[in-house]
């Protein structure tokens, strides 16, 4: 008699799903976290410009007894009367003479010499470079009295040029720290092939290293641009003369004047057109800005 085993298979119990792990969560919940407080900080950011602009298209009336209304019409006329009898137009000028000087000369010394401090050893170059450094910690507070009387010695006080020449010192020590430690991560190689072909030290920098140094120029350029275009303190005491002011001292002195006539949107209007070159500026470049500010952290 023959008996017949059957093979019994036993069939394991499959694995239960593993938990998310708890990481995952908390960083979940960290971003949400973050994107809040970003969307506050842009909502307090954007509503006193958005309600600026407004602002600066509504008559006088409007501004005191409905200030969150949107304007009836565009009071274009405010803006024309700002330009016109403010004399915006004037300061505008100067201050894009003033500016346009001041940040070519501050982007072409400062990358030159970031460019020697960051490529070639020499005795003094730490020095050379740290006393660029402490530049950039010394106040300016305690250098407009002597800075004055250098500045009246040489014949340069009222002058568009004496301004375009303090602004361009008082931005070369933070251009002369970021672009060396920016051209610290741009590759080697390419220089030497230059020399190797026969091209010149300035023909190397000026045709080679400094496009491609374009993403730290552009950023460095910004920030000097906003720095520039917002100094009031300088021109104050190194520019007296009404006829050559700036948009900042412009500014004061139609918030004095108006607040007398109680023209406040042309105030609006004025402050309106002193806002918005920088407002264009970033927005055209901040993709830049981000580019340069992380090409210049990696290597």
């Amino acid at each position: 008699m023959t008996t017949t085993e059957t093979d019994v298979t036993v069939t394991e119990a499959e694995p239960a799903a593993p938990k998310p792990p708890r990481r995952r969560r908390e960083g979940g919940v960290l971003n949400v976290f973050s994107h809040g407080v970003l969307v506050i900080w842009a909502f307090m950011v954007v509503t006193p410009l958005l309600w600026a602009v407004m602002t600066s298209f509504k008559d006088d009336r409007s501004i005191f007894t409905s200030p969150w209304a949107l304007p009836d019409r565009l009071h274009f006329e405010n803006w024309a009367r700002a330009w016109t009898d403010a004399n915006m137009s004037d300061y505008f000028l100067n201050t894009v003479l003033v500016v346009g000087g001041s940040l070519i000369g501050t982007l072409v010394l400062g990358s030159m010499a970031a460019y020697v401090l960051a490529r070639f050893d020499f005795p003094g170059n730490r020095f050379i470079y740290y006393l660029f450094i402490g530049g950039m910690s010394f106040p300016i507070m305690l250098a407009l009295v002597p800075l004055f009387y250098v500045v009246n010695n040489m014949g340069l006080l009222n002058t568009i040029h004496g301004l375009i020449l303090v602004y361009i010192a008082y931005s070369l020590p933070f251009t002369v720290f970021f672009l060396t430690a920016f051209f610290r991560t741009l590759p080697t190689s390419v220089a030497e092939a230059a020399f190797v072909d026969g091209a010149s030290h300035t023909r190397t920098f000026f045709q080679i290293m400094l496009p491609m140094a374009k993403p730290g120029l552009i950023s460095v350029g910004i920030f000097n641009f906003l720095g520039q275009w917002n100094q009031y303190m300088l021109p104050t005491v190194l520019n007296t003369d009404p006829d050559k002011h700036v948009l900042t001292q412009g500014l004061v002195q139609l918030a004095v004047s108006q607040g007398y006539k109680g023209d406040w949107s042309g105030l609006f209007a004025g402050l309106v057109m002193a806002m918005l070159p920088v407002l264009a500026a970033y927005i055209i470049f901040q993709r830049q800005v981000v580019a340069g500010l992380t090409a210049g952290a990696l290597k």
